[in-house]
């Protein structure tokens, strides 16, 4: 039985002079969510605006002096649909994982460790504020490549929440200690 969904594949070659101009193409393709098959063959889902987002890749494939090729897969056999399913799912899982992670080892100990030294600053607010931001951004952009809907995004989502009342329960604690900064 074959699987309608179509994929793009992208094979190119990228000259082997610098590892640079490898690794930029690399980090590129990964932060649009390519799934890797092998060294320089790598496979995103037909979905809207990925293919726009692949044609820049292939762009800075061709200023780096590389070469390139895309192959629509069509009538993908289903062994291989359930592989790039998986592998597609496991990818965004890991990342939402690591969003966890980030939250807990670092978000959370931030706050606990500025309330340890009682360092009730707005400045110091204005940067946690700024990892929450971050964290934000993050969530964002692995949602956008989680084409098939890993587990993980919902205690993503509740972590991030997380850091956010954490956050709010700190500028509070600042706001009470320090008072209004528009005041004069």
């Amino acid at each position: 039985m074959t699987i309608d969904e179509r994929f793009l594949q992208l094979v190119y070659r990228v000259p082997s002079t610098t590892s640079r101009a490898r690794v930029a193409v690399w980090r590129e393709l990964k932060r649009l969510g390519a799934l890797y098959i092998q060294q320089a063959v790598c496979v995103l889902p037909d979905r809207p605006g990925v293919r726009e987002r692949l044609d820049k890749v292939r762009e800075r494939i061709d200023e780096l002096g590389g070469e390139s090729m895309i192959f629509v897969l069509t009538a993908v056999e289903e062994r291989e649909y359930q592989t790039l399913v998986e592998s597609f799912r496991e990818n965004s899982a890991k990342e939402y994982a690591e969003i966890v992670e980030e939250c807990e080892t670092k978000f959370f100990k931030e706050i606990e460790f500025e309330r340890f030294r009682e360092n009730y600053t707005f400045e110091e607010t204005e940067e946690i504020r700024q990892d929450l931001e971050k964290l934000r951004r993050w969530l964002r952009k692995v949602e956008g490549r989680d084409w098939m809907g890993a587990p993980g995004r919902e205690l993503a989502h509740e972590k991030v929440a997380e850091c956010e009342r954490l956050l709010d329960q700190f500028e509070a604690d600042v706001y009470e200690r320090v008072g209004d900064p528009g005041k004069v």
